[in-house]
């Protein structure tokens, strides 16, 4: 989300062993997964930029024209609960020529998915059928979901088996009968720290409308983005782009798109291997015509292997 310093905020040696097992039954489903994937450069690939990233002083329609212009074939929207603006929205979309693609979830950081309170819980499965009524009413395939956050009061085990529940049995229905995909994302949260409990996670919900939303900036502090791509590999359903920079830690490690640490001619060759094709939305901040022109070239770039 915009805000990416809210929004990006193991065991003893018994658990080890069992945490090595799961490892190598996601390896060995991933690789059975990579055997159906394209050893190419995959599909065609689009650029989208969020809806925050937008001048907010445009109206809504003048906004999706200049998303256009620049040069973006898609837009992430965030959950709208008016619904007169939902059908503004819409309309605006349609009249300009560019897919609302997904929707990002505003719910599950303030109400977790993972509390132990029941309360909170409820408050987020209702968000989520918020985002899930916007994903059908603009025609977007995909909702973005933070599965859970760990904290002082919610163990790690505890956010796993509580988030897996609620999504499986509150949240998936919603989104089976909307014909709408729900991909967790990986952000700071604490959650889901390696590739491997990743894949390890979507796998055992054995449904598919459940997948993994992939932020490549995100990931820098827990490994290199082109691995965990691989691991993954088809249970991705979207990317986010965005760049970071581990020597401004102690400042603001977002950085423009292929001024960080990020190896983005490694991801590029990595998103072609698993034959990946559709959306990889821009998640920066926003500007004016001139600066979202030069963002839409910079991920041209990537796009190109540079």
């Amino acid at each position: 989300m915009t805000d990416q310093v809210n929004r990006r905020e193991f065991l003893g040696r018994s658990a080890s062993t069992a945490l090595a097992a799961a490892g190598a039954a996601v390896l060995a489903t991933s690789a059975r997964a990579d055997e159906t994937a394209k050893p190419s450069n995959g599909g065609k690939l689009k650029k989208a930029v969020l809806w925050a990233m937008l001048p907010e002083k445009l109206p809504i329609a003048d906004r999706f024209k200049l998303a256009v212009d620049v040069g973006f074939e898609g837009v992430e929207a965030e959950t709208t609960a008016d619904k007169k603006v939902v059908d503004e929205m819409r309309t605006a979309a349609e009249k300009a020529g560019i897919p609302i693609h997904s929707v990002m979830n505003m719910g599950h950081w303030q109400s977790p998915l993972s509390s132990g309170d029941r309360e909170v819980v409820q408050q987020s499965v209702e968000a989520m059928k918020v985002s899930i009524d916007n994903a059908k009413a603009w025609g977007a395939d995909t909702v973005l979901l933070v599965p859970g956050v760990v904290n002082a009061e919610t163990r790690y085990k505890d956010a796993y088996e509580r988030s897996q529940k609620v999504i499986r049995e509150e949240v998936l229905p919603a989104a089976r009968a909307a014909g709408v995909t729900v991909a967790v994302e990986n952000v700071w949260n604490k959650f889901l720290l390696s590739p491997l409990e990743f894949a390890r996670y979507v796998d055992e919900f054995k449904d598919e409308r459940l997948g993994a939303y992939f932020d490549i900036g995100n990931n820098v502090l827990y490994g290199f983005p082109q691995d965990w791509i691989l691991t993954l590999g088809p249970r991705i359903k979207k990317m986010h782009l965005k760049d970071f920079k581990r020597a401004k830690m102690s400042n603001n490690p977002w950085v423009p798109l292929r001024e960080g640490d990020i190896d983005w001619p490694a991801v590029r060759k990595a998103i072609g291997e698993i034959g990946y094709s559709g959306f990889l939305t821009a998640e920066l901040p926003g500007g004016d015509e001139a600066y979202l022109r030069e963002v839409a070239k910079r991920i041209d770039l990537i796009f190109e292997g540079k």
